[in-house]
């Protein structure tokens, strides 16, 4: 007999006690030719379903009957390590148990699809698709199973090369990131001393899990992180978090930067895009910023992150051996975006490395500014 020459199809596996969810989840994912789609209507069924024949991807609500969605994300990180995508509504214990998910091995959070209305639907069905193939890309990296402490401002110090950082001339540090950020953000932000320029992100996360996912940075960071609002000023020692389902902008006001927070369509499959940011932060802080991109799939991010290398911006990506989807960064490596590329834990001293020597830098002298900036990054910040 011939051998096909078709790739086998992604397998997927939907876990949701709406039979509505589940049809038009089924009908999304089925509109891909390349995927296959199997149904449970809760976890035990899923189980069963999962012993019978090892799916690629799980898709699954977090609350359901006879089993909630945690501890059915744990007997499948336990029994049958696969990719999870958590597809969940805006409750506020829903939102909790999403993050923690996150913590427990989930790949992605994602809204419920929007029904009623063509124009969500549509953005939906980017947005899913999207997860899933995410999701079947994402390398499994170690998840962290209890808080890091913060770190204090001796802790910073002591990285070399690095000094208490004072009256820098650096204006912004400009973030995108998508899948496998959760934790990249977390571990980034965990190096930031109180007085470190300000910081503005995009984490592609739904509307809701935004704001959460800021409060319990906060709790964890020696930085003020919250979720961006329209018309608000960056501040020194604060990370500001641009809202799910909303684009965020950087203008300048005033004496200072301010952050724009607008509806539109999708740009780069997403909203919040990285590219928005990114570019906004070209346009208002050209050379005074510096620009990271972290894991992450599709190529939200490279455009703008060229767009930032142009103005005179430094620019980094997270290496391929660090990141759960090596997309993102591969796409504004291979573009000519990126300045350096780095491992995850080495990002932050590097930064803290580069706003203390921007600061030592001449501040007079442009001449100096620029060839002390050539001389950092040969030797790789």
């Amino acid at each position: 007999m011939p051998v096909s020459s078709h790739p086998p199809k992604l397998h997927v596996l939907v876990v949701d006690d709406s039979a509505m969810v589940r049809q038009v989840m089924e009908s999304i994912l089925g509109s891909d030719e390349r995927i296959e789609v199997s149904v449970a209507a809760d976890p035990l069924i899923a189980l069963r379903k999962i012993q019978q024949r090892l799916p690629d991807v799980v898709v699954t609500d977090l609350e359901m009957p006879r089993m909630d969605g945690l501890s059915f994300l744990r007997k499948i990180m336990e029994e049958f390590p696969l990719p999870v995508v958590i597809c969940s509504g805006f409750a506020a214990r829903g939102t909790e148990m999403a993050l923690r998910a996150l913590e427990e091995g989930a790949i992605e959070i994602i809204s419920k699809p929007k029904l009623g209305v063509r124009e969500f639907l549509n953005d939906s069905a980017v947005i899913l698709l999207d997860a899933v193939w995410s999701a079947a890309q994402a390398r499994a990296l170690p998840r962290r199973r209890a808080s890091l402490p913060k770190q204090s401002a001796a802790d910073v110090a002591s990285v070399p090369g690095s000094r208490h950082i004072q009256d820098s001339p650096l204006q912004l540090i400009a973030v995108g990131a998508s899948t496998g950020g959760t934790e990249a953000l977390r571990t980034f932000l965990s190096t930031m001393p109180q007085d470190c320029p300000p910081i503005a992100i995009v984490q592609h996360m739904p509307e809701v899990f935004t704001r959460a996912f800021a409060e319990r940075l906060d709790k964890e960071c020696l930085i003020k992180v919250k979720e961006a609002r329209d018309g608000e000023t960056l501040r020194q020692g604060e990370a500001l978090i641009a809202p799910g389902n909303l684009h965020t902008l950087v203008e300048r006001g005033g004496s200072g930067l301010k952050v724009k927070v607008v509806p539109g369509g999708l740009v780069s499959r997403h909203r919040p895009s990285v590219d928005v940011l990114f570019r906004s932060v070209a346009i208002a802080a050209g050379p005074s910023a510096i620009g990271i991109i972290l894991t992450g799939m599709g190529d939200d991010g490279a455009q703008g992150l060229l767009e930032m290398k142009t103005a005179g911006a430094v620019t980094i990506a997270q290496d391929e051996t660090s990141s759960v989807v090596f997309g993102m960064p591969r796409e504004a490596i291979a573009k000519g975006a990126v300045d350096l590329v780095l491992a995850l834990e080495k990002i932050g001293p590097c930064v803290l490395n580069l706003i203390t020597r921007s600061r030592d830098c001449t501040q007079t002298d442009p001449t100096n500014r620029a060839r002390l900036r050539d001389s950092q990054l040969r030797r790789g910040a």
